[in-house]
């Protein structure tokens, strides 16, 4: 394992996050903290308990996980996309290093800044609402599981995508969507018998739902299904990951 050429390409991802904070920091963690203060702190205050936690704090778990989808996928789709869009791609690839140590690279340090920015708004998220965490290093290792995953779409999706509005599909158009819907903002408990089927067939429900665990106990969906899942599609995203680097799909062309 060559440690110095993942070192050089988790530092030089790191390093443009850090030229960027307004934009990669500061962006996401005031549009989410504007959700505490609507649905949280002005809505939350005339909704009733679910499942004895308080609306304002039941989001909180949701609202992470979402801001935590989207910028593992945006972080890790524009880290390998702009080599790629100014052709430095092809010098990382001649280089003597393996497709691993580019994949670790590259998804290490999207994860990493994606853990960061949760535990910021975390962080964040107790100036609006009060809230628990049963299960810290349950809670934790969610947060990191789920980054990894994530950030392995958006890798996916950096190699596949041929225009900067490519990189904005997925993103906004499916794991948004899925995750509003997959509740984030309610318990599938609320909604009636059919349409709690159908929101089952949501993926993003058993990842919302296995994090919402690790804070209050309480869950939609049993905590072993929940991780099931999170484990399911990593080692779908990989498998994909690693027949791009097979084939040279998107790369050497």
């Amino acid at each position: 394992m060559n440690y110095y050429s993942i070192r050089a390409i988790y530092i030089f991802e790191m390093s443009r996050t850090w030229r960027t904070l307004l934009q990669s920091i500061a962006t996401p963690v005031i549009s989410t903290c504007l959700y505490f203060v609507v649905f949280g702190s002005a809505i939350g205050s005339q909704m009733m308990d679910i499942d004895g936690v308080s609306y304002g704090a039941f989001i909180v778990p949701g609202l992470i996980m979402l801001t935590l989808l989207m910028q593992s996928v945006s972080n890790a789709s524009f880290g390998i996309y702009f080599p790629k869009f100014n052709g430095t791609i092809y010098e990382v690839m001649s280089a003597p290093i393996s497709y691993i140590e580019i994949v670790i690279g590259y998804v290490g340090a999207a994860a990493t800044k994606s853990v960061v920015l949760g535990l910021i708004i975390l962080v964040t998220a107790r100036l609006f609402v009060d809230y628990q965490i049963d299960h810290p290093v349950w809670m934790f290792s969610f947060l990191v599981l789920t980054a990894i995953t994530f950030s392995f779409l958006g890798f996916i999706i950096g190699i596949w995508a041929d225009g900067f509005e490519k990189l904005q599909i997925v993103p906004m158009m499916v794991v948004t969507p899925l995750t509003f819907l997959g509740g984030t903002f309610y318990s599938i408990d609320m909604l009636p018998s059919f349409w709690q089927g159908v929101t089952l067939l949501n993926p993003m429900v058993y990842l919302v739902s296995g994090f919402r665990w690790a804070f209050y106990g309480t869950s939609d969906v049993h905590i072993a299904i929940s991780l099931g899942m999170t484990l399911g599609f990593l080692a779908s995203f990989v498998a994909i990951t690693w027949w791009i680097f097979k084939t040279g799909y998107k790369l050497k062309s």
